[in-house]
């Protein structure tokens, strides 16, 4: 079977599952806080795939990992699910699989800005306003990122569509240019 369709039918069930006991959005914030667990621990992968760790024990791990008390019925509804599956492994894809599919039921856009340097509160205000004019109606789940090596300006990210205004871009256009005459 696909490896991404099993975390996208997981992901899928859990979702239908949680809205119907009016749980999706703090099982969003569960899933959210699993895949920032699992992006600042590498180790923590290693734990939930190595076989000789009883499923017990990751369950318990990735109840931590997420920031879910021992009592959340549909969180450990969906681990238990996972360990008499033996699924634990692909917790990390489930999570990203959930994120993407409750962002698009709820019309919420991952907005990322990169800039070259801090930007003004003001024009970082008057930017997140701008974008939102444009998101349909939807919600925003804004980031903003400093990276020094666009030289200026700003790139914008909507979900995977890219906007780039940087100079960094400009110079690469224009030595493109002269590298084509």
């Amino acid at each position: 079977m696909n490896q991404g369709l099993i975390p996208s039918r997981y992901a899928k069930a859990l979702f239908e599952f949680a809205s119907e006991k009016k749980a999706d959005r703090r099982i969003y914030d569960l899933m959210h806080a699993l895949e920032s667990s699992f992006a600042s621990e590498p180790s923590l992968q290693q734990a939930v795939g190595n076989p000789f760790i009883p499923a017990a024990d990751k369950m318990k791990l990735l109840t931590t990992a997420a920031g879910a008390s021992g009592n959340d019925e549909v969180y450990a509804r969906f681990l238990q699910l996972l360990a008499d599956n033996n699924r634990l492994d692909v917790a990390r894809d489930i999570a990203l699989a959930y994120m993407k599919l409750y962002r698009s039921e709820h019309h919420i856009y991952l907005v990322t800005v990169t800039s070259a340097a801090p930007m003004a509160q003001a024009e970082e205000e008057r930017l997140r306003k701008l974008i939102l004019r444009h998101l349909d109606g939807g919600t925003m789940e804004y980031h903003h990122r400093v990276d020094p090596s666009l030289i200026g300006g700003f790139t914008v990210t909507i979900n995977n569509e890219k906007l780039d205004a940087s100079v960094a871009d400009e110079l690469k256009q224009l030595r493109l240019k002269l590298l084509s005459n």
